[in-house]
C-alpha cells in the first residue's frame, strides 16, 4: 500500500500500516463530539457531564501522536533531513487547520447569543478576519483578542489549542528529542509522568482539563503534552507487538469506557477523579495503543470501519466545534431540555461526519496530494 491508496494513514512508506490505530484514532474522535454534546447541558457542572472524561481523548491523541512519530522517524534520519520532517508534518496537518478557522469564521456570526456569546453579533467582521488569518498560523491568540469570552486561544475553533501542543511536540522531537537514548527518555518520561500525577490530584476540579488557554493555561497544556507524547515514542522504541484477535473491537470498548466513566470521588475527594485521569493516562492509554498495535483488522467488515473512522478522524476532531457553537447558542437562547434536544444533536453529530469526510475527499486529500509534489522529492505520507 503507497501513499495515494490511503492518504490518512498515519504509517509511511514500507513500515507494517496498523489500521487499527487509525480506528481508534476515530472512535475517539467521534466521542469528542458526543462529549461535547453532552457538555451543552451541564451548566458548566462536571459532575453531571455524560461521557464525563471524554476531554482525555486529548491526552489519548498524544499517546498515539508520540507512538506514531517514534515509528515512522526514529530510524529515518540518516535519510531525511530536519527541514524535511517539518515539511512533511506540515504538509499533513496544516490543511485541515486552515479549512478548520475558516469554517468556524463562516460559522461565527450564526453562533451570536446574548447569553453565552453576547459580542458576536456586533464583533467588527475586520476583527474577526483578523484572528482567522492568525488562526491559520496556528500562533496562540491572548485573551485580548478572544472573541467569544471562553478564554480559548483559537475562538473560532477551540480545538484547535490541541494541534498548538501537536507542533510543540514534533518540534522538540526534530530539535532534540529525537536524539536522545532510550535511558534518557526514560527519566524523562518518569519526570513527566510525576508532573502529571501532580496535576490531576491538585487540580481544584480534580482532573487534568486545560490547555486551551495561552494565558492561564500554558503549564497545564505542556504537562498534558509531555507525558503521553513521550510515553508514545518510548513505546514504540522498546515495545513488540504481539498477537491479539478482535483488538479493534476490545481496544474500542477500553477507550469507551475510559473516556464514559462517570465522575469519582464528588466534590469532597476530588483529587480522586485526578488520580483516575492520571492512571488513565500513565497506564490505560499505552496499553491500549500496545493493543491495538498488536492486532490486525481481520474481516472485510471490520476493515471497512476501521478505516472510515481513520479516514474522518482527524477531520471530524478539527472542524466539529464551529457547529458546536451554533448548537450550544441555540440551546442556551431557546432555553431546550436535553430531552427536546436530541433530534438536533444526532443532526449535529452526523453532519459533523458529513463535513469531516467531505473535507477529507474534497479538501485534504488533492491539497496534500499537491504540496507533496510541489514541496517534496518522494512520496508524502499518509
Amino acid at each position: 500500500m503507497n501513499s495515494t491508496d490511503n492518504p490518512v494513514s498515519v504509517f509511511t512508506d514500507s513500515k507494517n500500516h496498523y489500521e487499527i490505530l487509525d480506528g481508534l484514532r476515530g472512535v475517539a474522535a467521534v466521542m469528542v463530539v458526543l462529549f461535547h454534546l453532552f457538555e451543552t447541558f451541564t451548566g458548566g457542572n462536571h459532575l453531571i457531564q455524560i461521557i464525563n472524561h471524554g476531554y482525555l481523548a486529548v491526552d489519548f491523541f498524544f499517546v498515539l501522536s508520540g507512538f506514531v512519530i517514534g515509528y515512522a522517524y526514529d530510524n529515518r534520519w540518516a535519510k531525511m533531513t530536519l527541514g524535511g520532517f517539518f515539511k512533511r508534518r506540515l504538509i499533513r496537518l496544516h490543511p485541515m487547520i486552515i479549512l478548520g478557522m475558516l469554517i468556524g469564521a463562516i460559522g461565527f456570526y450564526f453562533s451570536a447569543s446574548p447569553i453565552v456569546f453576547p459580542a458576536v453579533s456586533t464583533y467588527p467582521v475586520w476583527k474577526m478576519l483578523l484572528v482567522m488569518f492568525i488562526g491559520f498560523t496556528l500562533i496562540p491568540l491572548p485573551g485580548s483578542m478572544d472573541v467569544r469570552g471562553w478564554s480559548q486561544m483559537h475562538p473560532l475553533n477551540g480545538p484547535a489549542w490541541s494541534l498548538f501542543y501537536e507542533y510543540v511536540a514534533n518540534i522538540l522531537y526534530g530539535l532534540l528529542i529525537r536524539k536522545w537514548s532510550t535511558k534518557v527518555l526514560v527519566i524523562f518520561t518518569i519526570l513527566a509522568g510525576c508532573a502529571l500525577i501532580h496535576l490531576g490530584v491538585t487540580s481544584p476540579y480534580g482532573d487534568v482539563v486545560g490547555g486551551w488557554s495561552i494565558d492561564t493555561q500554558f503549564r497545564i497544556g505542556i504537562t498534558r503534552l509531555l507525558y503521553p507524547f513521550l510515553a508514545g515514542l518510548l513505546l514504540s522504541r522498546i515495545s513488540k507487538p504481539g498477537t491479539m484477535k478482535h483488538a479493534f473491537f476490545w481496544c474500542s470498548a477500553l477507550i469507551i469506557a475510559s473516556l464514559s466513566i462517570p465522575r469519582i470521588g464528588g466534590t469532597s475527594h476530588v483529587w480522586m477523579n485526578g488520580l483516575y485521569d492520571s492512571v488513565t493516562i500513565l497506564v490505560v492509554f499505552p496499553l491500549i495503543v500496545y493493543m491495538g498495535a498488536s492486532g490486525a483488522a481481520k474481516g472485510k467488515f471490520t476493515r471497512k470501519i476501521a478505516k472510515f473512522f481513520g479516514d474522518i478522524s482527524y477531520p471530524l476532531y478539527i472542524t466539529h466545534y464551529p457547529l458546536l457553537y451554533i448548537f450550544t447558542a441555540w440551546i442556551y437562547d431557546n432555553q431546550v431540555s436535553m430531552q427536546k434536544a436530541w433530534f438536533m444533536a444526532l443532526i449535529v453529530l452526523f453532519s459533523s461526519v458529513a463535513i469531516a469526510y467531505g473535507s477529507l475527499k474534497v479538501y485534504d486529500i488533492p491539497v496534500r496530494n499537491w504540496l507533496a509534489k510541489r514541496f517534496m522529492t518522494k512520496t508524502l505520507e499518509k
